[in-house]
């Protein structure tokens, strides 16, 4: 859109705030902390992911959807400062967050940086309206971090291609539409060479879901295998061997979560810290005098405040140049690290509630089973070890990490038991 056409940006927050008002209903903090506390039948998943599809055809209706995507693609084609400030307005009121992340973005973003025409017309409004649901398929089961390792393979067969192989790790894939995949199609060349995008539905023929139970009881992550799954190749994304191309891109979108233009969620969140408040914990457990307790809440605060200002800079740096795109593990390293402190922080101020609780304990109910998931913020998404070599390597230019597969076929590079060598065949 030209300069002469875009909402001048005190109108459009006017117009925002006055929407989301009327609109949307202010959150209930006690009831989301209830229910990040205890694990949520299905009957009450489903139900909450069709009450954000409603939200986000709301928004859709209202002109709130898709603020900076095209309005060719169903969006506002507004700028990253219009959707700032729409984040703003909706702090404290409901939102559709489930739709966020990696609906819009990673999965969304990936269909803008490289889809067809077709793909985008087709996709991105289902997505801007709720109507489809997107998740990313990238983690297997033998690759651990090691993205570019997939052993999914995609063969071709006329103007098809065949998929086998399987994923993990994939959050709320029962109750979604459609997935992006990444696979193997060439395993004579090095690894980040032979790689492939793919897009499909993932409640067809040749794909089973199953549900994951964590340690907490929370069935939230999914395995899917892959058998025989035919594939248009209308329904490729980039081209033949170069889905590292896409896939780097891929994981910038996923390290800039929080500072993505495309993602409408409540600004100076709650990234980083733990779902319930650590001054919530403190009254509930008696304990909001003393000294030691205070000084765990202020630690909490500062790595909200902290976090929340990092992502603003990064996002800027990002955004205008002066950092590279690389330079989004910084904040994904601050997230995972700080969020696992923030959980240790509620775990401590709980005392020996944190051990053992029942229901009648408040906010203190469940921090125990919190400190034991501390960690999955470190790995989700990407590790923090990662992050880390990605900022000494690409951000601050020290010397790459020695690795043995570089240059070597990936059909020749040795591979554990655990791997399905039948994919090579």
């Amino acid at each position: 859109m030209s300069v002469d056409t875009v909402e001048d940006l005190d109108s459009f927050r006017r117009r925002a705030r006055d929407w989301i008002r009327a609109n949307l209903k202010p959150l209930d903090h006690a009831a989301l902390a209830a229910a990040m506390a205890g694990e949520p039948s299905e009957e009450q998943e489903l139900a909450q992911i069709q009450h954000e599809r409603h939200l986000m055809r709301m928004m859709f209706d209202g002109g709130f959807a898709g603020i900076t995507i095209a309005p060719e693609y169903g969006g506002q084609g507004l700028t990253p400062a219009h959707q700032r400030a729409f984040n703003e307005e909706l702090s404290g009121f409901e939102h559709p967050s489930h739709l966020m992340v990696p609906n819009v973005s990673p999965c969304a973003a990936v269909l803008l940086d490289f889809g067809t025409e077709e793909q985008k017309k087709t996709h991105i409004p289902a997505i801007l309206k709720g109507e489809e649901l997107w998740m990313q398929l990238l983690s297997e089961p033998s690759g651990g971090s090691d993205v570019a390792g997939a052993l999914t393979t995609a063969v071709r067969d006329g103007d098809e291609w065949v998929l086998n192989g399987s994923k993990i790790w994939t959050t709320g894939a029962w109750w979604s539409d459609w997935g992006l995949c990444l696979a193997r199609t060439n395993w004579d060349v090095p690894k980040h060479r032979g790689l492939t995008v793919f897009i499909f539905p993932l409640h067809r023929e040749g794909v089973d879901v199953h549900r994951i139970e964590m340690l907490n009881g929370s069935k939230e992550f999914c395995q899917e295998f892959l058998t025989d799954v035919r594939v248009p190749d209308t329904d490729r994304v980039g081209e033949v061997d170069k889905g590292w191309t896409v896939g780097t891109r891929w994981m910038f979108h996923e390290r800039m979560l929080y500072n993505s233009p495309l993602i409408t969620m409540p600004a100076f969140g709650r990234p980083i810290t733990s779902s319930v408040s650590p001054i919530d914990v403190a009254r509930d457990a008696g304990r909001l005098d003393d000294p030691l307790v205070r000084d765990l809440i202020g630690e909490s605060r500062m790595l909200e405040t902290v976090g929340a200002r990092l992502q603003q800079r990064v996002g800027q740096g990002v955004r205008t140049g002066r950092l590279s795109d690389q330079g989004a593990a910084i904040s994904r390293l601050f997230i995972g690290v700080a969020g696992a402190r923030s959980r240790t922080i509620t775990f401590q101020i709980a005392g020996s509630a944190g051990g053992a609780w029942s229901d009648s304990d408040g906010a203190v109910a469940g921090q125990g089973t919190g400190y034991l998931m501390r960690q999955t913020g470190c790995i989700g998404g990407g590790t923090t070890e990662m992050a880390r070599n990605v900022i000494s390597e690409r951000v601050l230019g020290m010397p790459r990490e020695r690795s043995v597969d570089r240059d070597v076929p990936f059909r020749e590079v040795p591979r554990g038991p655990s791997a399905d060598t039948r994919s090579r065949s």
